[in-house]
């Protein structure tokens, strides 16, 4: 049931772009990509292409910072235990590691606890309170996770224990009656960057404890650049948008990647197949970095990933690297049976209009990569899926879902909580559980709701063109500039260019089975590129024939160490030349189109929100 994507298309005033070709000295390529962003300024394009830790904010501005930086202080000064309660995933585990060391290098100490995805499941528990409370606990600090865990808190509270709560996920109507809570997204903060990951809160904490600690300011720069490379990984990891203070954080971590210290880092991205001194890209961090580190949540124990962090005995990094990579291979291999088991029921039972939302579900489905199997669901479908294993022993059905832009997910089922035994999440991605005897009610409801708010029109696919561009534009300096408009990932998309009336040159080259790359010609210019995931469509890549290609550049290490040209094309997209289904779109900046600003009020539609991240 594949259709065909609508293209929109940014309408770009020429001044505009005549302007940022002089003023800033570029090329017209990244010129247009920035004008279809909105940088129609030369200083805000600037900074935008040059983002200075000067641009950071005022960790203050978030709500209870002080409380928080207070109670923190006394705990360091007086000795008091601490417990430092995180979340399973790559961001909750760089959060975790991010505040242990600070609270270290401040004078202090603070044990760790990461709850079994499969044991324990997501969130704060009360039995491993009560139990650190006895063990002579009195403060825990919450890290990406906690603010709907307000039963939790009771328990601590009750248990002479205080608790700070740092978190980015959506709050309940009741907050917990924590000593502070530091969220951008509770009721009343004034915090401008409302997409910060778990591991940017944390970073916020430290950025303010620091402050207090009387360092000299160069000392204090150091040690907080210090961290980027951890809130980078996590930033990536969680697929929040790389703009704004998101993208200062990410654009200084990658560049501190490059010289790896942490035996564990050095050892994680060895695994992952990196060099000395190489410097990764974000794109690399999500598909080759992160996957590692959220497979150890996924299939064992998410603790392996502080320990790598935090040892500084290069073996034992090295054995745990190689454990991750193992985790993820496992990982890939019960993603696949579960999406081809999906794949093959909807061969037999194939999905229609009709079906707004898709809730699958069976036996002995692993519910570590459940959320990455709906996020390629919503992929190949365009609507919101669900996916949960069944537990029969217990009764229950356990999962995740994702969605599409259009659809708030975790309001669907906030409208239908009796279903649930607990759920939560963000507006694009959520996770639940409920009774296996419900789950026909849940798959009725849901698609009830979902039809009832969206239609035919947004279950095609759209691809945002940022600008148009001719072959004979595509020079190696044109390149440079539009790669400088990095880090891309959720928010900031690498700028995707339209090519009209190009000629398929040569019959297409398929690799590996699944790929493909095809050398196309326009106006006596010729291109190869790369096309992933590309197979299924090759007759419409059809030696001779004209097509209109959607494209985009990337950063290519790998040719570059070998005297080539630092950089490749990805075919994302074609139709036949001058096909129908194209817009041009003036109401926002394709920027605001493909993710959230820092007010946080749209979505990605490239990345669905969460903390999946996929390899290739």
């Amino acid at each position: 049931m594949s259709r065909p994507a609508h293209w929109l298309i940014s309408r770009i005033d020429p001044e505009d772009v005549s302007r940022l070709v002089l003023s800033l000295q570029l090329h017209a390529p990244a010129a247009r990509a920035l004008a279809a962003r909105g940088y129609l300024d030369a200083d805000l394009a600037r900074r935008f292409l040059e983002p200075s830790l000067d641009e950071l904010h005022d960790p203050y501005l978030l709500k209870d910072m002080s409380a928080a930086v207070t109670r923190l202080r006394r705990a360091i000064e007086q000795q008091e235990r601490i417990l430092l309660y995180g979340d399973y995933d790559a961001d909750g585990a760089t959060a975790v590691v991010i505040l242990k060391k600070a609270i270290e290098l401040a004078g202090g100490h603070a044990d760790h606890h990461i709850p079994h995805r499969l044991r324990d499941g997501y969130g704060m528990r009360a039995d491993v309170i009560e139990q650190a409370a006895a063990g002579g606990m009195t403060l825990l600090i919450s890290l990406d996770t906690g603010i709907r865990a307000a039963e939790a808190v009771r328990h601590a509270r009750d248990a002479g224990v205080d608790v700070i709560i740092t978190d980015h996920h959506l709050p309940e109507e009741e907050l917990p009656a924590a000593v502070a809570i530091l969220n951008p997204n509770q009721p009343g903060c004034p915090y401008p960057n409302k997409n910060l990951c778990g591991a940017g809160v944390a970073f916020k904490l430290v950025q303010a404890l620091f402050g207090t600690l009387g360092w000299p300011e160069r000392k204090t720069l150091r040690m907080l650049k210090s961290f980027l490379k951890l809130v980078a990984i996590g930033t990536v990891a969680d697929v929040v948008p790389l703009v704004g203070e998101n993208r200062v954080f990410v654009r200084h971590g990658l560049e501190g990647l490059q010289d790896l210290r942490n035996p564990g880092l050095r050892a994680l991205f060895k695994v992952a197949g990196f060099n000395q001194g190489d410097t990764p890209t974000a794109g690399q961090i999500a598909f080759r970095i992160a996957p590692r580190m959220n497979a150890a949540g996924r299939m064992a124990d998410a603790s392996e990933v502080i320990d790598l962090l935090l040892t500084e005995d290069a073996d034992r990094a090295e054995r745990i690297a190689n454990q991750l990579h193992a985790f993820n291979q496992e990982r890939q291999l019960a993603e696949g049976e579960i999406i081809q088991g999906i794949l093959d029921d909807c061969e037999r039972t194939p999905v229609t209009d009709e079906m707004a939302a898709l809730v699958f579900a069976g036996e002995g489905w692993h519910r570590g990569v459940v959320g990455i199997a709906a996020s390629r669901l919503v992929e190949r479908f365009h609507r919101p899926a669900m996916v949960l294993g069944i537990d029969p022993e217990e009764g229950l059905a356990q999962g995740s879902g994702r969605s599409i832009p259009a659809f708030h997910l975790l309001n669907a089922l906030e409208s239908m909580p009796d279903l649930f035994t607990r759920f939560g999440g963000h507006r694009q991605a959520v996770g639940l559980s409920l009774p296996v005897a419900r789950l026909e009610e849940f798959r009725q409801r849901l698609n009830a709701y979902a039809a009832a708010q969206l239609g035919p029109g947004d279950f095609r696919p759209q691809v945002e063109i940022d600008a148009p561009i001719e072959f004979s534009e595509i020079t190696d300096g044109a390149v440079a500039e539009v790669l400088r408009l990095a880090p891309f990932g959720s928010g900031n998309p690498a700028p995707l260019f339209a090519a009209f009336r190009a000629e398929v040159a040569d019959a297409p080259v398929v690799w590996k089975q699944r790929h493909v790359r095809v050398r196309l010609r326009q106006n006596g210019h010729s291109l190869t590129c790369k096309a992933w995931n590309f197979v299924e469509r090759l007759e419409e890549l059809a030696p001779g024939s004209l097509v209109d290609v959607a494209l985009q550049f990337e950063a290519d290490y790998y040719a570059l160490s070998r005297g080539r040209a630092g950089w490749s094309v990805t075919l994302r997209d074609v139709r036949p030349a001058g096909a129908d289904g194209m817009k041009t779109v003036a109401e926002e900046p394709a920027a605001t189109r493909s993710g959230r600003s820092e007010s946080g009020e749209t979505i990605s539609a490239s990345h669905p929100a969460g903390s999946d991240t996929l390899t290739r």
